[in-house]
């Protein structure tokens, strides 16, 4: 405490924002204490007027401290490095993606799938395959010269029954913000408990000023790791879209990437062009070729439907998610105004009556009541 004292003045200090929920923001000071600092902060009124978002990992100001209750309110947001939508993260520093070797068995076609999608990021991706222990190393040789051939070299793991984690994993996320990404079921939850061995206490902490319940992996948060660095778990998925460019999704490839540029055509698809040089000769070729597929076939959907994009609007939540709704068509659902009901009744009286001036309409009902 003697650290944070001489802080205590402070009236404006930047943080990283490590949790989101409604419209309050957990924010780690950036400070040289011997321990973290975190400040419980709402966001300026200028910032929703301007548009501008906050997530998580976003490096921002905040101002009008109180370092009694620990709370504050969000200034200026930094300009982001990136950001991903899905989770809604940003200035991402790598992806760690884990997978199981067994239980569940590994399945090529989803790992492939994954693999794409965090490629698609342009954020470095990082293989971790968990659960090692569950196969001999005859099969593991296989899978590691399979990924080999892949373009990846991965870090093979035990959560449970590993004394210590590698050390090249360990080295891999000091000083980084890494996302962990993978689908459920094959211990992301696990090796973030073994990375951050408090990780009970943080998230009690923060789901106390919070407001929410214990870490169940379906917010976006950010972990201090204790060799430094931050640390986010995210909720599982088992089938990541693919709505890249077909340009992005051959980038994706490591073994695309390897041969192109030899194709006869600059802008060829590696898919039946004469003279291409990549196509056919690698065990994702079929994988790469579905994936074109489904690119392509997103593509013609948006030009057929010119206008999708205007029939929805994008609204983002209070905690980052990216919201999409539909558009009401314009006036149809408007509440018709007491002038148009007033000018509609006198129009079907005119018509009822036969008349084409309001006097023609005086005259019309005198007529009609005798008078």
């Amino acid at each position: 405490m003697t650290v944070v004292a001489k802080y205590l003045g402070l009236s404006s200090a930047p943080g990283t924002v490590v949790a989101c929920q409604a419209n309050y923001y957990q924010v780690r000071l950036s400070l040289p204490t011997c321990e973290p600092v975190y400040f419980l902060c709402t966001r300026r009124a200028r910032l929703k007027k301007l548009g501008q978002q906050v997530v998580v990992g976003d490096q921002v100001q905040i101002e009008e401290m109180d370092w009694q209750d620990q709370r504050g309110a969000i200034a200026t947001i930094q300009p982001r490095t990136n950001l991903l939508d899905r989770p809604p993260i940003s200035n991402v520093d790598q992806i760690l993606l884990v997978f199981a070797l067994a239980e569940p068995v590994l399945d090529p076609t989803q790992l492939s799938r994954f693999l794409v999608k965090a490629e698609s990021t342009g954020i470095p991706v990082t293989l971790c395959l968990n659960k090692r222990d569950l196969l001999d190393q005859d099969a593991i040789a296989q899978w590691q010269m399979r990924l080999k051939e892949w373009g990846y070299e991965p870090l093979l793991v035990s959560v449970w029954r590993d004394e210590a984690l590698p050390v090249d994993l360990i080295e891999s996320l000091k000083h980084r913000v890494t996302v962990v990404a993978g689908p459920s079921g094959v211990g992301k939850s696990s090796l973030l408990n073994r990375l951050v061995p408090d990780v009970e206490a943080r998230t009690n902490a923060v789901s106390g000023k919070l407001g929410r319940g214990r870490h169940t992996t379906r917010h976006v948060e950010l972990f201090d790791l204790p060799t430094g660095g931050l640390l986010a778990d995210t909720p599982g998925f088992n089938q990541p879209d693919m709505t890249c460019t077909v340009e992005t999704l051959m980038q994706c490839f490591p073994e695309i990437r390897q041969r192109s540029g030899h194709c006869q055509f600059n802008d060829c698809m590696h898919r039946d062009e004469p003279g291409c040089s990549v196509r056919g000769d690698w065990e994702r070729y079929d994988s790469y070729l579905a994936l074109l597929d489904e690119v392509l076939h997103h593509q013609q959907q948006l030009e057929d439907r010119p206008d999708a994009e205007s029939a929805e609007k994008v609204k983002m939540g209070s905690d980052g998610q990216v919201q999409h709704e539909p558009k009401l068509e314009a006036k149809k659902y408007r509440r018709t105004s007491r002038r148009r009901r007033h000018q509609d009744l006198q129009d079907i009286c005119y018509d009822v009556m036969e008349a084409n001036s309001i006097d023609d309409l005086d005259d019309a009902v005198l007529e009609e009541y005798g008078f």
